[in-house]
């Protein structure tokens, strides 16, 4: 069986930048063996399926190890494939998801993603946290992921977590973020459990970060940096209990896998 496969750099301007994500455009679903067989082949933090449903996509994502409920930068990855090298010709992609209805637009270069927002409650700093990182965090919010407020850019930047005891939480992981001069806010996300130890730019996890820095910085539109290795750049708006998540796409690849028959 001959799967068309691309790869593509997310929240990223130029190649090597952002987050890559693989994506399979399928006529079919394959079993779940071989979606995580093939996610785990190509070993980036997430590979995107996506087969033709109603007026839109079914669409579903795998880290190299499981499958997830939500993912931003493969979403973006999946719509740029659509657009801009499968000639989709609709103003507005409609992906069909376990997190609910995801759509997809464009805005001039820009993919705008438009995600149901994830509101984070104040909460304790877990042990694990607080044994897993040396600075002193301002506050901890928990959604779908902890939230750490740490003082300063450089915090964030200069972390170097201790990825055993972060195995130890029991949310999917933690994002780490602080005030920044050139933007509104910069992050890093961390998910050992899910075999992603840093990743590069992590689409989901501005559903969480959108409402935290709106209350603290007064805003419902800010820009926002993933200081990982690579770095991405991401806008984000908050929009009643949605979160409107804008960045930038390129192509890496375009391949052909070979997997046995279904």
């Amino acid at each position: 069986m001959q799967i068309q496969l691309y790869q593509v750099d997310a929240f990223a301007s130029h190649v090597f930048e952002g987050n890559p994500a693989a994506v399979c455009p399928l006529t079919q679903w394959l079993t779940d063996a071989q979606m995580q067989a093939i996610a785990a082949e190509n070993n980036l933090s997430e590979t995107a399926f996506f087969v033709p449903q109603d007026d839109g996509f079914s669409i579903r994502w795998f880290t190299p190890t499981v499958e997830v409920d939500l993912c931003g930068h493969a979403t973006l990855a999946a719509a740029f494939v659509l657009f801009e090298l499968h000639g989709y010709s609709n103003d507005i992609i409609v992906f069909y998801s376990k997190s609910g209805q995801l759509l997809v637009s464009r805005d001039d270069d820009l993919f705008v993603l438009d995600f149901p927002m994830h509101l984070p409650r104040p909460c304790e700093v877990p042990q694990s946290i607080s044994a897993a990182f040396k600075a002193s965090p301002m506050a901890c919010f928990k959604a779908e992921d902890y939230i750490v407020v740490l003082e300063s850019e450089k915090d964030v930047r200069d972390a170097v977590p201790d990825f055993e005891m972060l195995k130890k939480l029991d949310l999917r992981g933690v994002t780490i973020t602080a005030a920044s001069k050139s933007y509104d806010f910069v992050s890093r996300f961390f998910a050992p459990n899910f075999g992603i130890n840093e990743d590069p730019v992590t689409g989901s996890s501005f559903t969480q970060l959108a409402p935290v820095w709106m209350a603290i910085l007064g805003k419902e539109s800010l820009s926002a940096k993933q200081i990982s290795k690579r770095g991405g750049e991401v806008w984000c708006e908050v929009r009643g209990n949605r979160v409107l998540i804008k960045g930038r796409a390129v192509l890496y690849m375009r391949a052909e896998i070979t997997i046995p028959s279904v």
